[in-house]
């Protein structure tokens, strides 16, 4: 009631509610009002103008308790805000920056930023040319991510998309990148889950969880992301790098759907509204690589969008699919195989990150996708009961050494240079043969040695980063032995 009363001595408007549908109230009485201006009634909740109509006002609420016809409200000559600063940090919000853990002391920041800003133009973008490492070996070896990348998340549900993202999460919260989880419409045991994932591995202090429930106002939902990157792009201008996670888009857009249709927008193609691509496009184009100052910094955007049987062709998929900068297939027929973590190199794409990886790495990229497209088709006159010669027989037994080398647990990082330098050991057969087999089994103790053994590690980093191709980083490592013979004793 006071904030009503302060707001209303400030414009002098005063309008009363004339309809409410929903989540959706129209009212008259305030002239003045704008599109996305934030509006307060008598009865302390809060509303965003959605449009303005003839006679009336179309106005957004975020309350859980319906507001009722003849309520008094005012604008208040300002765009909804959402509370910002370092004290975020290692807390559950809501998209307006309350906090969501009653049991958890939380100092509200000082510092607002508007929830729906624009886009930055071109002339502070600068090209994305920094490696983003998630952690997970088939991603970071054939479809790399770069820092300001839009890259899209999509499959069916229950394929390991989640676990792909709280690892890519952790391996950036670890290198002190911000990482910000916009639970968009979830059940608060998913959010529990994350929170948890976090809180065991000790990166709770970099990452913010903005979270809205399943059971909250669809105004809630539809703003949840929208807080995610305002929250990144106070980072981002304090020269900090942000992750962001869209988790998902699928849910925002079936919400958005929903306000539309109340407000009898007219709808199109699987009923939604036909602004849907601006939407969305208007939100993602947020992210990028910018110039801050004398420096640049960056907010890396996953939107993660949900496919029905594998269909890639969905009308919200193939929106997001032409809007981002490449996109991560999941692909259930991998997953019922067994494939952890179940993404078709062949269906997904990068279109910025093979820029960012370093020479060797672009070299196994090259032989990784030639030689993969190689065992597939072997494979398939495998299926027709073709007799084998000796090179489709090698053939079938380095691509399923690969896809054991692609195989990762939920829970398991690999470094991005013990990757390379495992690959490159399997590729040139550079292991005596009974402990080739065993390479796999080693794969854990060689990356407990990684991060324990400074010298270890040097020696391994050196490797790979003084070679230009995988045949000079094979040659290297063949010549010296000596990460060979380290491998060899543990």
């Amino acid at each position: 009631m006071n904030n009503f009363k302060r707001e209303l001595d400030k414009t002098g408007e005063i309008g009363y509610v004339t309809q409410v549908v929903d989540t959706l109230v129209y009212a008259n009485g305030i002239p003045g009002a704008k599109p996305d201006e934030l509006i307060v009634f008598e009865t302390g909740e809060t509303g965003q103008v959605l449009s303005l109509l003839e006679n009336e006002v179309e106005i957004l609420t975020f309350s859980k308790t319906p507001v009722k016809v003849g309520t008094a409200l005012t604008r208040t000559g300002k765009a909804l805000e959402i509370p910002v600063g370092t004290e975020l940090l290692g807390n559950i919000i809501d998209p307006f920056g309350n906090s969501l853990e009653e049991d958890k002391a939380f100092k509200k920041p000082r510092d607002r930023i508007g929830v729906n800003t624009d886009p930055e133009g071109i002339v502070e973008r600068r090209t994305i040319k920094t490696y983003l490492e998630t952690g997970t070996s088939i991603v970071d070896l054939m479809i790399p991510l770069g820092k300001g990348q839009r890259e899209l998340v999509i499959g069916d549900r229950k394929t390991g998309k989640t676990n792909f993202l709280l690892h890519t999460i952790f391996t950036q919260a670890s290198r002190g990148t911000i990482c910000i989880y916009a639970a968009i419409g979830k059940k608060k045991m998913d959010i529990k889950k994350a929170q948890e994932f976090f809180e065991e591995n000790k990166i709770m202090d970099k990452v913010i969880i903005i979270a809205s429930t399943s059971t909250d106002p669809a105004g809630s939902i539809y703003i949840t992301p929208y807080s995610a990157l305002s929250v990144a792009e106070y980072f981002r201008n304090n020269g900090q790098d942000a992750l962001v996670v869209l988790d998902d888009m699928s849910t925002h857009a079936k919400f958005y759907r929903e306000i539309s249709l109340l407000g009898k927008r007219f709808p199109g193609r699987n009923s939604y509204p036909g602004d849907i691509f601006y939407v969305h496009a208007r939100l993602i184009e947020r992210a990028g690589n910018f110039s801050v100052g004398d420096k640049e910094a960056a907010i890396t955007c996953i939107p993660v969008v949900e496919t029905n049987q594998g269909d890639l062709s969905g009308y919200i998929q193939t929106n997001l699919m032409s809007m981002t900068d490449g996109h991560l297939f999941f692909d259930t027929n991998l997953f019922y195989q067994g494939r952890r973590p179940a993404v078709n190199p062949f269906l997904s794409v990068t279109r910025v990150g093979r820029q960012t990886q370093s020479e060797v790495k672009r070299s196994i990229n090259r032989e990784l996708t030639s030689f993969l497209t190689l065992f597939e088709r072997v494979q398939n006159f495998v299926h027709f009961g073709s007799e084998l010669n000796d090179s489709a027989k090698v053939t079938l037994d380095m691509g399923n050494k690969i896809l054991r080398l692609f195989d990762q647990p939920s829970g398991k990082l690999i470094p991005s240079n013990v990757q390379v330098v495992v690959f490159t050991i399997l590729w040139g057969s550079l292991l005596p043969t009974e402990t080739m087999e065993k390479l796999f089994e080693r794969r854990e103790k060689i990356i407990e040695k990684y991060n324990s053994d400074k010298n270890f590690k040097k020696t391994l980093d050196d490797f790979v980063e003084s070679s230009q191709t995988l045949n000079d980083l094979m040659g290297k490592i063949k010549k010296d032995g000596n990460i060979v013979n380290q491998i060899i004793s543990l």
